[in-house]
Order: C-alpha cells, then structure tokens, then sequence
C-alpha cells in the first residue's frame, strides 16, 4: 500500500513515527554502557542492517535524546561541532582518552577505542 493510498489523518500519523532502523539504532545507542563507546560501524553491524552513514543519518537527526556521545567515527576523533560537550561527557563518565599530540588541531584528545569500544555483550533484549 503506497503512502498516497493512506487517509489523510494515517499520513499524518506515519509521518510522525520514527522509522523503525532510526528506533533500533537508538536503543542500541542507550544500552551503551556510561564510559564505553561503538562506532557507528559497530552499531550497523550489531544491528546486521545499515552502514556507519545510516547510522550517522539517524543519529544527527534523531540522536539529541539519547546519549549520542556514546557512538564514535572509527578513528576516535571527537564529533565536530561538538567535541567540548561530549569531552565533558567523556570525562563525566570515566571514558578512556588518548591524549593529543601537540601537532593535532585543536589539542583535543581521541577517545581510547582499544579501552572503550563496547562489543554490544550481553545484547539488550529486543534486539537481534
């Protein structure tokens, strides 16, 4: 059944729902333990749906209520745009950091992955 097909007050309402792969990938995004982190690769594999650009999608759109700090690029470097706030996050919540090197832009630390990265055991229920 195409969306055009639906009454007018069921468009509405489908228009309102978050898309069911945006739902998954924030329960992931709230079952990370506080000082541990995936990237977005990870998420999309623990999902076995998606890429790391589907998950980052989701996430500038729908990410701002949940703990979208928790979810890294794969080199560590923190999210542009807001990397004093989830440094603050970071330290907050005990999340390992490697210190920069004095050449990097800006001085600001990477997250620690091989200390960080979460591997999604013992998975949430409700997710497969």
């Amino acid at each position: 059944m195409s969306e055009q097909s639906l009454p007018e007050d069921a468009r509405a309402e489908r228009a309102d729902a978050l898309p069911e792969y945006a739902e998954r990938v924030l329960d992931v995004t709230e079952v990370i333990p506080p000082g541990r982190v995936m990237t977005y690769g990870d998420v999309a594999e623990y999902l076995e749906e998606g890429g790391p650009r589907q998950v980052g999608r989701v996430m500038s759109l729908y990410g701002g209520g949940v703990p979208w700090w928790r979810i890294v690029r794969a080199d560590g470097v923190l999210l542009a745009g807001q990397e004093l706030e989830a440094l603050d996050r970071y330290r907050a919540e005990g999340t390992p950091l490697k210190e920069a090197s004095r050449a990097a832009e800006g001085h600001l630390p990477r997250v620690d992955l091989k200390r960080a990265r979460w591997d999604g055991g013992g998975r949430a229920e409700g997710h497969t």
